[in-house]
């Protein structure tokens, strides 16, 4: 199945955050997210769209999630999540899931305003 790859990048900032960005937006897409990975690179993550909660159950590694408002607002940064864990953020209505560690990495604080450039279909 094809996945929509971006860039993010923050309001302020020359340099992405994150290159390599999958968006899952289908219900397969976010159903299916890591499951089965081993693992993301450091400058690999996903985005899933719509959603305001994640579960790390069956997940191999840990994760940092970033919830974000309509507008791509950094709402919360859930740090080191571990394997069979939950977050939920209500008013988030999206959610990027990256490795452990690498939100603080690149700094990516709440308030932040995230954008998105398409790279690939």
């Amino acid at each position: 199945m094809p996945v929509r790859r971006v860039r993010i990048t923050s309001e302020g900032r020359r340099t992405a955050l994150i290159d390599r960005c999958a968006v899952a937006e289908s219900a397969r897409e976010r159903m299916v997210g890591l499951l089965g990975r081993e693992g993301l690179a450091d400058d690999e993550a996903l985005w899933i769209v719509p959603c305001n909660s994640i579960h790390t159950w069956f997940m191999r590694f840990a994760l940092d999630v970033v919830f974000l408002d309509p507008e791509g607002r950094v709402l919360r940064v859930a740090a080191c999540v571990p394997p069979f864990r939950m977050r939920l953020q209500r008013e988030a209505r999206s959610v990027i899931e990256l490795p452990a560690g690498r939100a603080a990495a690149v700094g990516i604080v709440p308030g932040e305003k995230l954008e998105s450039v398409s790279v690939e279909r």
